[in-house]
Parts: C-alpha cells; sequence; structure tokens
C-alpha cells in the first residue's frame, strides 16, 4: 500500500504538471473510526471502519476539477491523474478559481492538542454505553425504556498539499458519549437525551454524568401542556442557542453571500445586534471540535472576529467566496476529499455574558423556556423564522410546566437585535457553541 506522505503528494503535483495542468493540490485523509451502540443493556450495533482517501484537485488556468480514490495503488493514482486532467480541460473557465497566492499560505503549524492517541477496545466501549444508559434509568422507575446509549470514538490524519510548495499534516480524534432514555407517566411517553463529546478520553464527562442528565431532562418533560398563543420573552437553553447562533453562522457564509441567499448581504460595519453580542470564530482554540493548523487551501486558520459589540464585521470566507466578494479569505475554506473548497466555521461562538442562567429565567416574569426546536421553517433570505419547540412555561421568574405543540415566530434580524441577556454557561459540545440566550419577545403559538 502507498504511503501517504510528503513524497507521494510530490509524485502526484509532478504527474499533473507534467500533463500540463497550471497548479494543483492533493488532500488526503486516513483513520478508523469505531461505534457501539446498547439498548436495555443489551448491545444492539457494533461497527468498526478504516478510511484511506485521496482527493485531487488540478488547473488548466480558470479551468478546474476534482475527482477522489480510495485506491493507492500506482495504476489507480496514474488513472486518478489522467481523469482529473481531462474533467478539468473539458470544463468552462471561471475568473475566480484558482489556488490562493503564494504569499499567504501558512508558514507554521500549530500543536492545537487535537490527538489523544489512546485506542479503546470494544469491550471498554460496551461497557462505558452501558454504564450511561444504566446511570440514565436509574434516575427515576418512570424511566422504563430506552433509544439506547452511543459510545463512539474515531482518530486520522490529515495531509494537504500544493503546487506553491506547501505541505501540512496534522492528526485529530474524538470521543462520544450519548444516551436516550424514555419516560412513560400516565400512558403517555416522553423521550429526550443527553451526550459528551471531546478531543480528549481522559476529559470527557463520565458515563454516569451523562446518563443522570440524559435522565433528568426526559423526567422533567413529563406532563407537558400546551399553552395559548401569545407575544412573550423567550429563553434558549445552550443547546438552542446554538441552534439560533447556527443560523447566523450560514447567513455570514460567503457562500450565501455571493449567491444572494442570506439576509446579511451587504451589511458589513453596521449594527446587527446590542452592544452585549460578541461573535467569534477561532480555529485555533487548543483542543476544539473544529480547530486544525491550517484551512482546507493550507492558509493558516485564525480567531476572526465576526460580530463585534453588535457590529457586523466579517463573513466567512475561502479565497474563492473572497475573490467573488472582492474581499480577502479568513482562513475559513473547508474541504471534503475531491471536492472544491468552500467556506466553513470552525469553532464558531457566542461570547458568554456576566450571569447565570437562573438570573436569566428569574428576569422572566411570563414567558418560554426553550429545551427543544423542530422542523427548519427559516427563510435565510428574508430572515423570517418559524419553528416547533418545546420546553418550560415560565412564571415568575421560575419554570413552571413542561410546554409541547407550540411554534415560536420572528424575524432572525429582529431577534439578534432584541437579544436581551446572555448566560454565563458557554461550553463547547461543537463546533458551534453558545451559552443561554434570552430574546425580549416572539410569538409564541399554542391553542
Amino acid at each position: 500500500m502507498t504511503t501517504l506522505d510528503r513524497n507521494l503528494t510530490d509524485e502526484l503535483l509532478a504527474k499533473v504538471k507534467r500533463k500540463g495542468a497550471t497548479a494543483a493540490d492533493v488532500v488526503a485523509v486516513e483513520g478508523d473510526s469505531a461505534s457501539v451502540q446498547v439498548r436495555l443493556g443489551a448491545v444492539d450495533k457494533l461497527s468498526k471502519a478504516q478510511e484511506k482517501r485521496l482527493g485531487l484537485r488540478v488547473y488548466f488556468g480558470n479551468r478546474s476539477a476534482g475527482a477522489s480514490t480510495s485506491d493507492f495503488t500506482p495504476a489507480a493514482l496514474d488513472d486518478l491523474v489522467d481523469t482529473t486532467c481531462a474533467l478539468a480541460r473539458a470544463v468552462v473557465e471561471d475568473p475566480h478559481s484558482g489556488l490562493p497566492d503564494v504569499t499567504v499560505m501558512a508558514k507554521h503549524s500549530p500543536d492545537l492538542d487535537l490527538y489523544d492517541g489512546q485506542a479503546l477496545p470494544m469491550d471498554r466501549m460496551i461497557e462505558l454505553a452501558t454504564r450511561a444508559e444504566q446511570a440514565a434509568l436509574a434516575v427515576d422507575p418512570r424511566l422504563s425504556n430506552s433509544e439506547g446509549a452511543d459510545f463512539n470514538t474515531s482518530d486520522g490524519r490529515t495531509v494537504f498539499a500544493n503546487s506553491h510548495g506547501f505541505y501540512g499534516e496534522f492528526a485529530s480524534s474524538s470521543f462520544s458519549t450519548a444516551v436516550s432514555p424514555i419516560a412513560v407517566q400516565d400512558g403517555l411517553m416522553q423521550r429526550d437525551y443527553w451526550y459528551a463529546v471531546g478531543r480528549k478520553f481522559a476529559a470527557l464527562e463520565s458515563p454516569e454524568a451523562v446518563g443522570k442528565e440524559a435522565g433528568r431532562r426526559t423526567v422533567r418533560r413529563l406532563g407537558a401542556r400546551k399553552v395559548s398563543t401569545c407575544r412573550v420573552p423567550v429563553v434558549f437553553d445552550p443547546e438552542m442557542a446554538r441552534s439560533f447562533l447556527s443560523n447566523l453562522c450560514s447567513a455570514v457564509n460567503g457562500y450565501a453571500i455571493y449567491k444572494g441567499a442570506s439576509y446579511l448581504i451587504g451589511r458589513l460595519g453596521e449594527r446587527i445586534a446590542p452592544d452585549s453580542v460578541t461573535i467569534h470564530d477561532d480555529g485555533r482554540l487548543p483542543g476544539g471540535l473544529g480547530s486544525k493548523p491550517f484551512d482546507g487551501e493550507g492558509l493558516a486558520t485564525r480567531k476572526n472576529v465576526i460580530v463585534e459589540r453588535g457590529v457586523l464585521k466579517t463573513y466567512l470566507l475561502d479565497t474563492y467566496a473572497a475573490r467573488k466578494l472582492n474581499l480577502a479569505s479568513t482562513g475559513n475554506a473547508s474541504r471534503s476529499v475531491g471536492e472544491a473548497p468552500s467556506a466553513g466555521a470552525t469553532n464558531f461562538y457566542l461570547a458568554p455574558g456576566t450571569i447565570s442562567p437562573e438570573e436569566i429565567v428569574r428576569s422572566v416574569k411570563r414567558g418560554l423556556y426553550v429545551t427543544e426546536l423542530i422542523g427548519f421553517g427559516i427563510n435565510m433570505v428574508t430572515g423570517d423564522y418559524s419553528r416547533g419547540a418545546v420546553g418550560f412555561w415560565i412564571e415568575n421568574g421560575e419554570l413552571a410546566y413542561p410546554v409541547e405543540e407550540i411554534t415560536i415566530a420572528g424575524n432572525l434580524k429582529d431577534m439578534w437585535m432584541h437579544v436581551e441577556a446572555i448566560g454565563n454557561d458557554l461550553v463547547f459540545r461543537g463546533r458551534i457553541a453558545s451559552p443561554t440566550v434570552k430574546i425580549a419577545e416572539m410569538t409564541v403559538g399554542g391553542e
């Protein structure tokens, strides 16, 4: 089997040059993944996989094409070169295509603490998933069923090189636990879940902690009611605030901007939120689930301020989107093997405030605390927002009772301008993260 190293990338880049290509890049990944699912104490699913893939993208002036392979034999790699070059010659020219300028390539590749190196045997993973489910079901006798508990691991290596002479590689790993118990009361069922995810196994929350939180979240939903339609303050818990933030992440994506598919077109330098709102995208966050030393085009990742004290400062840009918009890349090129780069977030987060989530709830006389959102009723062009919701009704600063079968509606532009409080409870459980967020008023649709 051909070794995934600089000799391989140099050889491929030399071959496409001999074919007449003016530029090219290579991205390759190799890794292992494993997952287990346990349900009611019995192993439900097991999977283990190894991956090794390579993608080649070539340029003939402003014509470009990409292809990929998982066959690393010399003959297959020769075929990949021939096929990709033929495709690139056949496509139409695009004046904005091409590698980034050689002067902006990353000069250093810092260690961002992304790799654990600890291999867990399958029986250990089964034990961890079992412990998580047992802890969840032990929370309350009404937790009598389960959709299962999962434990997943992955580790891998990414290599990137281009005809500018850039070569970089990094290793990464991840571990995750999740459990989804079911509670029954008076013949009615409720389900919820909880999870933990991180780069390092030793730093992962214990299976017992994950299970207890999943059980607590599920039991508290029992006895849910509807509410009458009204306009009230809405508080998003961190998971739902993350969903709200992800909508803004989509709206500031350079692809959406140049395609005319965002409500934030032409808003750079304008106020889009109160002073309390500052949003970062940080590709250099140590141990971050979206961290990487260089982006999908070989540019150094960095910490970008997307929104500073309510003012929109930049979009998320790769080289192509930046050229389309007459701007500069923000080091946010994302890459799938064999695909063209596109703009994407690294670690995108709302900076935390100074007050606790409990204080935010206490500030609401009558309103809604949202713990689940359903459906995709969002128009990114206009900002119109309408989604099904589940959560808790707030009365006199306390969570009074669970509610379901309701909708919340507004407009993303108004929702961001009316952010009234931001919690101090920021925790990263993915590439997008947010603390608790309170919005001054939205329409809650019920009975």
